[in-house]
């Protein structure tokens, strides 16, 4: 007979972690709280435009390649990519960006147009990078369950031990004195969660994933990786359940036995939470929960979110697929999320058209845009604030690209802080997940694996190996080997 596991949530960790535990020859049911699967990666569509509510870079396509090929297929069995060229637009001020172009000699020669041997500089950076890359990624990531210290200490890892005790803000300052060029290497660990001063400089691999590896696009959205993993689990036999909001983990001698689903009671042999962590542990009596409310206040998490998805009905200049706006003090804005937490005085911003790569994504002659503005976790909500920041984006927009938009825009939803609280149980808020700083690395994040609650274990961007959609995905591999392992 199948040992039977439930999974609360039905984002990427649970996604992945539900295909393994399938193939491993578990009886397998997803139960998701809202009535569309995908988590933070659900997309939706109104009046013609199609929006993904979440993530929106395609990075690290070999870790989206590695887990189609664990099950016998690959990403192309279910989706069209597009590698983009420009990759993204950085905009410094009017008249003032630059495009990334898709090819790392390319990107050498925009470079040292903008500070002279920065070249030399940057392919130097980017070997490094590569290196860090290939044992982070290919030696580390994936054995990595978060137990042991001794899961770092690598014969490579030892020689690179000083990447951990210095940070991407020294190293990226030490090579180039150009303040555009710094902002641009400093942004990838953006997805990291933290500040380029607070994160290790091991981690610049992410200047591999994005100079190396190039930034690619779903011919549908990131929602096409969601119907992907489903489809495969699917295949495999997982059940999966929308609209089943999950109130108490039961549990009989500290061990998980059961779930509370719509006041009805749904048995199984294991549970693994894909939701938020703090929020799960909320679902089981206080003696059996890890983690106080201490624990987690003390934690350093990523962003939380001001999201806007804009329909326009025309279709806009100046702009490429991906755009960051650096146009005010980088530091000062993340010194107001992470240091002295408050609505940002001068913000900086990024939007999204993926209509200018995939036209479908909205009607004929019409755009689709996400605007993200990264904010403090926990920070008060209100429809005046989103209105008051929705006001200095668009008219920011305007003005750095010289075009009128406001008065073209159709469809207007926004998404913050009580969203993410609502929608997701998000800790805070948060958007991201726990940030991955030195001190909140492999064992230093919260287990996979309960120490008061037998066969009870958990996956996401709060625990291991961190935030982002490739190490979500992992985090599901992981996880799933751990209950392997755990319960022969």
């Amino acid at each position: 007979m199948k040992k039977s596991i439930s999974i609360l949530g039905s984002g990427f960790s649970s996604l992945s972690a539900a295909c393994y535990l399938a193939k491993m020859g578990y009886e397998v049911n997803v139960f998701e709280k809202n009535a569309e699967f995908g988590g933070r990666a659900r997309q939706f569509k109104e009046n013609g435009f199609t929006f993904d509510m979440g993530p929106s870079w395609y990075w690290m396509p070999d870790v989206f390649e590695k887990f189609f090929n664990d099950f016998g297929k690959k990403s192309t069995d279910f989706y069209n990519l597009k590698k983009l060229n420009p990759a993204y637009h950085v905009y410094f001020g009017e008249n003032d960006f630059i495009a990334i172009p898709d090819e790392l000699e390319k990107i050498c020669k925009v470079f040292e147009k903008e500070e002279k041997g920065s070249s030399v500089e940057l392919l130097k950076f980017i070997k490094m990078a590569k290196d860090n890359y290939k044992i982070a990624v290919k030696d580390m990531l994936y054995k990595m369950p978060g137990i042991s210290p001794l899961e770092l200490i690598t014969l490579d890892t030892t020689k690179r031990v000083g990447y951990f005790f210095t940070n991407i803000k020294k190293q990226v300052h030490k090579r180039f004195k150009n303040p555009k060029l710094r902002s641009i290497l400093e942004f990838p660990v953006l997805f990291l969660g933290a500040e380029s001063s607070n994160t290790p400089a091991f981690y610049n691999f992410m200047n591999y994933a994005d100079f190396g590896l190039g930034t690619w696009q779903p011919n549908n959205g990131f929602y096409d990786v969601v119907k992907a993993m489903i489809k495969i689990g699917e295949s495999l036999g997982v059940r999966y359940h929308n609209n089943s909001n999950v109130t108490q983990i039961i549990t009989k001698k500290k061990s998980a036995v059961g779930l509370m689903i719509n006041d009805k009671i749904v048995n199984s042999q294991y549970i693994l939470s894909g939701a938020d962590y703090n929020h799960t542990e909320t679902l089981l009596p206080k003696s059996q929960r890890q983690y106080s409310k201490k624990y987690w206040s003390s934690k350093i998490f990523a962003p939380s979110s001001l999201l806007f998805y804009l329909g326009f009905d025309k279709k806009l200049q100046n702009l490429a697929h991906h755009n960051l706006f650096f146009d005010t003090d980088f530091d000062l804005h993340s010194k107001e999320i992470y240091k002295d937490p408050k609505w940002p005085s001068k913000p900086l911003f990024y939007a999204n058209f993926t209509s200018m790569t995939n036209s479908h994504t909205a009607p004929e002659g019409c755009e689709n845009g996400f605007i993200l503005v990264p904010i403090a976790p926990g920070l008060e909500d209100t429809e005046d604030l989103r209105e008051k920041y929705y006001n200095i984006i668009i008219n920011r927009i305007e003005r750095i690209t010289k075009q009128k938009i406001k008065k073209n825009i159709i469809y207007k939803k926004s998404f913050c802080v009580n969203d993410f609280i609502s929608e997701y149980n998000s800790y805070k808020g948060n958007a991201y997940g726990l940030a991955n700083t030195l001190l909140q690395t492999s064992f230093l994040r919260p287990k996979l694996k309960s120490s008061k609650v037998k066969n009870l274990f958990f996956s996401g961007q709060l625990s291991v190996p961190g935030p982002g959609v490739p190490p979500s995905i992992v985090s599901g591999k992981l996880v799933a080997e751990l209950i392997e392992k755990t319960n022969p």
